[in-house]
């Protein structure tokens, strides 16, 4: 199989043309973000994730974890390679240099986490719960707090995670059971189990910082009675020198479909008295200071998605231009199957989706950077957030899926090593709120919540393209039609829900799948048509990189026809409501 080579042109492209890289520059704090040096950055990134992390992907998926006297052990060559990832300074990109991140923009900081995810997911989920980790602390932690735990999260040298589900508490969190109780000292002793965690337990790190979500006593019941803690697997001097190992566990490895070479752990808080923790914030507020961790990971997990699909794409078309199969109707020659236009139909749909879902995730990352000063963009993330982890794990699903057709009965062999980005790629849209839960959120807490005025205005600015397309002529006058279509379906769709939610408190939740698609599908082709048309402006002024330029041009109108067609369909599922999907009796399932 061919080595896994991060698309480095293509992310500055997008980097470029759609997070808008040169304005984020210019903002506050983001002037160290020079061509050269993102350039720079992108190189090494690729080298570093084609070069140490993808040789060790199928290791990771063969090997797995192990679980033996209370310590787990990564497979062979991850402790390595994460020494000299932390060594490289990649864990601290996009993080303030208050505590020792680098400072580049969020958005160049996304554009290298799907080259780690691309190369290695198993590996990447480390970094990127550590991640979360900083960007809670970073907003909630006490100055104590950041200064014991920030630089050496930042750094990598400790990593973190996020201790949300319990056996009969998963997407339901108010119904969770572990316990909190004052020591006294401004510590607590926490107490209960956690499961589905994410590097709970590890040996790439000195320390495990894990961010707990616990019940204090005589707390509320439900989400109201929710505080968050910081519970480090050794506890921490007031000098920032670890000291003995605290009351957590990991008592058991999941064994999984995917992403073998990541430790899923359930964690045991408290053998004895209960392990130390320290409040994050204030007392019954921790489901909403946790949403900041969960909120960052939703964003990596739907990148998640976009990774798999991007090293799945390019080992569908390595072997569709190597793999001899049939012959050329009007030669009658020998052919790779590349030639074969149902192949080619499957490898441009792939190409398209990946592109158009990584425009998305690059463009909420850049309105992250702009969401420090601009409020508008702040509502712009948070709209487009549930449907950046929706519509990336999907594609990331889809992607893999058509490559392993694309390889026929090889791409069911497990040594081609294809398969393993499926199931890989299968776990992105269930965890870190399943895909559901984020269509929900989309329309609850984002449509309905204020009336459609974020969406109104995503809707105006995506309309307010149809312009320069006109201008552009024919070259892209079929995806200027369908753009116009799909934008039409998606205001028409949130009208609907707007308009008869209150008759129907079923409503929402009925269509509320068939909508995010929509809404993605609708934003995706925007983004594109915005790259076909920054593609024709570098030709135009005499871009050297012609067949790549051209190529965005094409794969822009190859997303149009085989994804704005769609738009028309979720419509039609959003307006038919709640009657069909609630027509069944129980027992008639």
């Amino acid at each position: 199989m061919p080595r896994f080579d991060a698309p480095v042109q293509e992310l500055a492209f997008v980097l470029d043309e759609i997070a808008g890289l040169a304005e984020i520059a210019g903002l506050p704090g983001g002037e160290e973000a020079t061509p050269d040096l993102v350039a720079a950055v992108l190189e090494e990134a690729a080298r570093f994730g084609g070069e140490i992390l993808a040789p060790l992907n199928p290791v990771g998926d063969r090997q797995g974890c192990r679980l033996s006297n209370g310590m787990v052990t990564t497979p062979a060559g991850f402790p390595a390679a994460y020494a000299r990832f932390v060594d490289g300074g990649w864990n601290g990109i996009a993080f303030a240099p208050d505590f020792g991140g680098q400072g580049l923009p969020w958005a160049v900081g996304t554009a290298v986490q799907e080259i780690w995810h691309a190369a290695n997911m198993a590996f990447a989920l480390v970094p990127m719960l550590t991640q979360g980790a900083v960007e809670a602390l970073s907003h909630h932690g006490t100055a104590e707090q950041k200064r014991l735990y920030l630089p050496k999260l930042i750094r990598g040298e400790w990593t973190g995670t996020m201790n949300l589900t319990e056996p009969q508490a998963g997407s339901d969190v108010g119904a969770l059971r572990t316990k909190a109780v004052p020591v006294g000292d401004g510590s607590w002793r926490i107490s209960g189990q956690k499961i589905f965690i994410t590097g709970g337990d590890h040996d790439l790190a000195e320390n495990i910082v894990h961010l707990v979500l616990a019940r204090t006593p005589g707390a509320p019941a439900g989400v109201r009675g929710i505080s968050l803690f910081l519970v480090p697997k050794f506890l921490v001097g007031p000098d920032g020198a670890l000291g003995p190992r605290n009351e957590v566990a990991c008592i058991k490895l999941e064994h999984k479909l995917g992403i073998n070479g990541s430790p899923t752990c359930t964690m045991a808080f408290g053998d004895g008295d209960g392990a130390l923790g320290w409040m994050i914030g204030a007392e019954n507020q921790g489901l909403a200071l946790m949403f900041t961790m969960m909120n960052n990971a939703r964003l990596a997990v739907g990148l998640e998605g976009i990774a798999q699909a991007e090293r799945a794409y390019q080992k569908a078309r390595a072997y569709a231009r190597e793999r001899v199969q049939g012959h050329d109707p009007l030669t009658r020659q020998p052919v790779t199957i590349l030639h074969h236009p149902d192949v080619r139909r499957m490898l441009l749909d792939a190409k398209a989706r990946t592109e158009a879902a990584r425009a998305l995730a690059l463009y909420v990352a850049g309105q992250i950077d702009r969401a420090r000063t601009c409020p508008d963009a702040h509502r712009r993330v948070e709209l487009l957030t549930p449907v950046v982890k929706a519509y990336g794990t999907e594609t990331g699903v889809a992607v893999a899926d058509t490559a392993i057709q694309v390889f026929g009965g090889m791409g069911y062999i497990d040594e081609t090593g294809v398969a393993q980005h499926l199931r890989d790629a299968r776990i992105a849209p269930i965890y870190e709120g399943t895909n559901g839960i984020q269509a929900l959120d989309l329309v609850g807490r984002k449509l309905l919540k204020d009336g459609g005025a974020a969406f109104s205005a995503l809707v105006a600015e995506m309309r307010a393209l149809d312009a320069p397309l006109a201008a552009a002529g024919a070259e892209v006058a079929g995806l200027r039609r369908r753009l116009a279509e799909a934008v039409n379906a998606a205001d028409a769709a949130g009208r609907h829900i707007l308009g008869g939610a209150g008759a129907d408190p079923r409503l929402a939740a009925a269509v509320a799948w068939p909508f995010l698609l929509l809404v993605a599908t609708a934003t995706c082709g925007w983004l594109m048509a915005k790259a076909a048309l920054a593609a024709r402006r570098r030709l135009a002024a005499g871009d050297q990189a012609v067949p790549f330029l051209e190529g965005k041009i094409v794969t822009a109108r190859a997303y149009a026809e085989l994804h704005l067609v769609q738009a028309e369909s979720y419509l039609a599922q959003v307006e038919s409501g709640s009657t069909s999907v609630m027509a069944l009796s129980d027992d008639q399932f």
